[in-house]
């Protein structure tokens, strides 16, 4: 009996999407940059087909307010990758924390490790860059964290050490990243693949659009 729940809490530990992410961007009805460069390829899904997948996708539908604010919170949930208990459980910590819940809650979501490798432009999309967290790869005030969901704090210095072939798909990714411009609450030093938190995010510095408000108005219902 035990074995058996210690199974199931690991199960809950590893459990993420691994169906195709593409299909959650037609859902959402715009990009998610989910699947990194791809994303800006005449082979993106919305680019091929901007309706939402199923036999009934390419019927309008006219959302509800109930159905507006459930389509914004799986948005962020598919931006960050992150499950429907994590997310309440993020939204539950924001609610009981000084200031804004909804601002709360996307700081919570932006200081997130495999967040942070991303916008360092190590990991071509949020899910690649928590592999690279998951393999040992990075280091929170020069200690190794293999943990995605560690949250990072204003003054904390995150480097990337790897292998050297691991290291020659780092220097790729960051080419292919080079465009998508770092936030400026991170000090990103390029040569030693290090970043500083300078200052906690802010709504401004998500370059996906999040109306946290609907958000915040479903889980107060």
């Amino acid at each position: 009996m035990v074995a058996a729940q210690e199974r199931e809490g690991e199960y809950k530990v590893m459990a993420r999407y691994i169906d195709a992410v593409c299909r959650l961007c037609r859902r959402g009805g715009e990009k998610l940059f989910l699947k990194g460069t791809r994303c800006n390829t005449p082979k993106c899904a919305i680019s091929k087909r901007a309706f939402a997948p199923g036999q009934h996708g390419q019927a309008r539908q006219k959302l509800s307010n109930y159905g507006l604010q459930l389509k914004e919170k799986q948005k962020a949930k598919w931006m960050y990758g992150v499950l429907e208990r994590q997310f309440r459980r993020y939204f539950e910590t924001a609610s009981k924390t000084k200031g804004v819940t909804g601002k709360v809650l996307l700081q919570l979501l932006e200081r997130r490790l495999d967040n942070v490798v991303f916008r360092m432009g190590v990991g071509i999309s949020r899910a690649q860059s928590r592999q690279v967290v998951r393999h040992n790869f990075v280091y929170v005030n020069s200690k190794r964290v293999n943990i995605p969901s560690y949250s990072v704090k204003q003054g904390d210095i995150i480097q990337i050490k790897a292998k050297e072939k691991a290291q020659k798909k780092i220097n790729d990714n960051l080419e292919l990243s080079s465009e998508r411009s770092v936030p400026s609450w991170l000090e990103f030093n390029r040569q030693e693949l290090k970043a500083k938190v300078v200052r906690l995010p802010e709504k401004e510095d998500i370059q996906q659009p999040i109306q946290e408000q609907l958000i915040v108005e479903l889980y107060s219902k």
